[in-house]
């Protein structure tokens, strides 16, 4: 990175914490953690993303509205250029899965621009994509649950009929739907593929427990860390809403396996299940940190804070190996803000330092 005189200053996505949480506010706490005076900026794609009004370590100091992952990387690159125009930042870390790829195609841009962004080789990400996972973990010998992903309804109603019901249906980038018959594939697989294109997948279900690794590849095939978490709470997505730290050989084989054949570069998110008397299969592997990063940077495993060190060319803090038996649950606050915040991201794209607020309490 180039040099300058000022702090450096980070911006994060994905900053909405509701049923669904997105990462970027546990991203934005760990961070300071490591530098309680780092200056964090949020891109949103939505006014009413919480996190963007949150208050504590996971505060963000300014937020900007950003197009729609959707809408294409150039136009997300001229609205980077306008924030950074008026709000100057150094590291950028996409925390949706979504936006990964208009980051990718941006990478060299922003490199010009003196702006690092961590992501993995474009050949990595494609091998792990969920069209492609099943066919990664035969090549290296990983189990997962039986899979076929397509755009042709008929060939995934097929499949889901030499699985039995139920199965999985997934969206390409989000979402997963358990449906019990023909006819909720058929409105599963018109509603995924209008939200996110094709392919869409159908996937065996596997009953047991569910298994989630946070970690962070060097990009020649190591772990510079990780923490695995059995999950006690799940929302309605299969999102882990409470978790508990765990030490098994044989999963972080198969995490060593998989970083290992792919070379991963960065935050990466691995989700396995395991039936009674069956190996762990893995089922989805996710390109950025999870929303409970946060847990382990409590316990002395900061990888949001690792990674910003490598790229900042300090010399990382030592990751601790997070205690078995230390566990997180989730729970609800309510953000208290000022209706002008809001007001400010809605007509002008774009928030400063919130408001203060005030106070009748007696």
């Amino acid at each position: 990175m180039r040099s300058r005189r000022r702090p450096p200053v980070v911006a994060v996505t994905g900053l909405h914490r509701g049923e669904n949480p997105q990462p970027g506010p546990a991203v934005a706490a760990s961070l300071r953690r490591r530098f309680p005076d780092l200056r964090i900026i949020g891109l949103s794609y939505d006014p009413l993303e919480s996190g963007q009004y949150a208050a504590g370590l996971d505060r963000i100091d300014s937020a900007y509205l950003v197009p729609y992952p959707h809408v294409g990387h150039q136009e997300l690159l001229t609205r980077l250029d306008a924030i950074a125009r008026k709000d100057p930042f150094d590291i950028v870390i996409p925390c949706l899965d979504s936006e990964i790829e208009n980051y990718h195609r941006l990478q060299r841009d922003l490199a010009k621009r003196g702006i690092a962004c961590v992501l993995p080789d474009a050949k990595a990400m494609q091998r792990r994509s969920k069209e492609n996972l099943a066919r990664l973990c035969e090549d290296i010998g990983v189990p997962t649950p039986a899979t076929r992903a397509s755009s042709n309804l008929d060939e995934l109603l097929g499949f889901a009929a030499s699985l039995g019901y139920p199965a999985y249906v997934k969206g390409r980038f989000y979402e997963a739907r358990l449906v019990h018959s023909p006819l909720d594939l058929r409105i599963a697989f018109d509603e995924l593929m209008t939200a996110w294109g094709g392919p869409v997948l159908v996937q065996e279900v596997v009953v047991g427990e569910e298994y989630d690794v946070v970690g962070l590849g060097d990009g020649k095939g190591g772990l510079l860390g990780s923490c695995s978490i059995r999950k006690m709470l799940r929302t309605k997505a299969g999102k882990a809403f409470g978790g508990v730290v765990v030490a098994d050989p044989a999963l972080d084989k198969l995490v060593h396996k998989v970083i290992r054949a792919l070379k991963w570069n960065g935050p990466f998110e691995l989700e396995f299940a395991k039936s009674p008397r069956r190996p762990h299969r893995l089922f989805e592997m996710n390109p950025r940190f999870p929303a409970w990063v946060d847990f382990p940077s409590q316990l002395g495993c900061n990888l949001p804070a690792c990674m910003v060190e490598r790229m900042l060319d300090l010399k990382p803090a030592p990751l601790a190996e997070c205690a078995v038996g230390q566990m997180f649950v989730r729970h609800c606050v309510d953000i208290v803000g000022n209706i002008a915040d809001l007001a400010q991201m809605a007509s002008m794209g774009e928030r400063s330092a919130p408001r203060s607020i005030q106070s009748n309490s007696r």
